[in-house]
């Protein structure tokens, strides 16, 4: 039997998924991303420094991952190096926007797979917000018509946590969540200049000044993130894998890992990053070569050759291509699937023994829990990297911004080549992101995006391969044919973005 669970809810973009089911278990699995952008083809002709400021428009959610990847390969491609403040601002205002996308993708997107809302109907506190809650949702139970378009319902038939208190404490912080993500946007906003879309973010660092004001009050608001994500996140986390431990073992994509590395800790771009890059294979690590990546078409829906490295990729549409079934592109490294985001990111870093913080948070959350490393490859463990990414992220911020020196140069100066061309690499808060550009007569003659959720939500490649998250999907059993609650779990367990993966 063949199910459609699109659109599927709570994540970025237009995606549905096509699932076969036999014996109430998922045989087959194609994840279609739904619309074309053609960000690529927008791109082509025009002045280069407008690259930075564009290609954050493919994604509201993590726009400055955009700016940055871009501002790298056009380093690269100028031979240019920021200041020391340049490039910690860079990091400033990324890593903050990480923090904002961890939170709000546990507790306003895949919390509710989890949580029983119905227990605030118990509440039998003072807190006003839950008590707005608990009235609001008891009028839409007695309506008998419960609005599909309220975060909390419908819910899908299945098992959620048992215990009250437990699912009253995280609707509490899923409220409080979004004050501290505004937090960790206006720390973001203070050295970028907007939130979404950065003014400030440039190739060779960042248009801002660096002052004792904006320090202080960046590292008030990140002592405040972080305060939570210590204090709740983390807790609340634990607390969703006490309580469904099946998930260890459900959702592995089965695939190798890649990581791009995240946060240099220089100016230099290869200067050692705060989570090293590389490609992860049966526990062995080895670095990266960004000419090792192609793009196949076979069940996409473009006419440009399949196969292709990604400076020589190409952007023919073709939506009525037989067999075509999504305008995701089927990215590949060195003819391998693999699965990119917060469990590649931290993975790794963990089997490359890089950051001794990174290791011992992996060691220690993995005893408390009762699993081991390998585990991370699963629902419950793309959120565990995820909380440990924010941890070490937040406290890597504090550090960084003691760091800055007021008044010091925050740019380089920028002299553009007639040709030239450069790639830059950087994690968004889904995984490897790459950007690459080539200029010819000083004007970008061709830009190229690989984006995460490009990676993860591929459909079949050339060889009929699945992608990480359709593998992740079959072979899992569903309690209830129709609706696949699991399914729903795994696929946002990857926390996909449908706008960056159409690009």
């Amino acid at each position: 039997m063949k199910i459609n669970l699109g659109p599927v809810t709570r994540l970025e973009g237009h995606l549905s998924v096509i699932t076969t089911v036999e014996d109430n278990r998922i045989i087959d699995a194609r994840c279609q991303g739904e619309m074309f952008r053609g960000f690529e083809a927008i791109l082509k002709d025009r002045d280069p420094l407008d690259a930075q400021q564009i290609t954050q428009r493919i994604c509201g959610v993590c726009p400055y991952a955009h700016a940055i990847a871009s501002c790298y390969a056009q380093e690269q491609a100028y031979g240019l190096t920021p200041p020391p403040n340049g490039r910690i601002l860079q990091n400033l205002i990324q890593g903050a926007n990480h923090l904002y996308d961890y939170l709000l993708h546990f507790y306003q997107l895949a919390a509710l797979d989890f949580v029983d809302v119905t227990a605030v109907l118990e509440y039998r506190g003072a807190d006003a917000e839950l008590l707005k809650v608990k009235s609001w949702l008891r009028a839409e139970l007695d309506s008998g018509r419960p609005s599909a378009a309220a975060p909390f319902l419908p819910r899908l038939p299945g098992s959620y946590i048992r215990e009250a208190d437990t699912s009253i404490t995280l609707l509490k912080h899923y409220l409080e969540a979004l004050g501290v993500q505004q937090k960790a946007n206006q720390a973001s906003a203070l050295f970028g200049g907007r939130f979404p879309h950065a003014t400030a973010i440039f190739p060779g660092g960042c248009t801002r000044a660096v002052t004792v004001d904006l320090i202080v009050q960046y590292q008030a608001l990140i002592q405040e993130t972080r305060d939570f994500i210590r204090d709740k996140y983390l807790p609340d986390l634990l607390a969703v894998a006490r309580a469904f431990p099946e998930y260890w073992k459900i959702g592995a994509s089965k695939a190798a890992h890649l990581s791009f590395g995240l946060l240099p800790r220089g100016p230099a771009q290869d200067a050692g990053r705060l989570f090293g890059p590389g490609f992860l294979k049966d526990g062995k690590v080895t670095p990266v070569d960004y000419t090792q990546i192609t793009e196949e078409v076979r069940y996409a829906k473009y006419s440009s050759p399949s196969g292709l490295p990604v400076k020589d990729g190409q952007l023919q549409p073709a939506p009525g291509k037989p067999e075509a079934y999504s305008w995701i592109k089927a990215p590949r490294y060195n003819g391998q699937v693999v699965e990119v985001g917060p469990a590649a990111r931290v993975l790794v870093e963990f089997y490359s023994r890089g950051n001794p913080a990174i290791t011992s948070l992996v060691e220690s959350l993995t005893g408390k829990l009762d699993v081991d490393p390998a585990s991370l490859d699963s629902v419950l463990g793309r959120h565990l990297c995820r909380a440990i990414s924010a941890t070490v992220i937040a406290d890597f911020l504090m550090a960084e911004s003691e760091r800055l020196v007021p008044g010091q140069p925050t740019i380089a100066e920028l002299h553009i080549p007639a040709e030239a061309e450069g790639y830059g690499a950087t994690e968004a808060s889904r995984g490897a992101l790459l950007h690459y550009i080539r200029l010819k007569n000083y004007r970008i003659d061709k830009y190229e995006c690989v984006v995460p959720t490009t990676w993860n939500a591929s459909p079949r490649d050339d060889q009929g391969r699945p992608g990480a998250m359709e593998a992740a999907l079959i072979g899992t059993k569903v309690a209830d044919q129709t609706a696949q609650l699991e399914a729903g779990r795994i696929v946002r367990s990857f926390d996909p973005c449908l706008a960056c993966a159409i690009h």
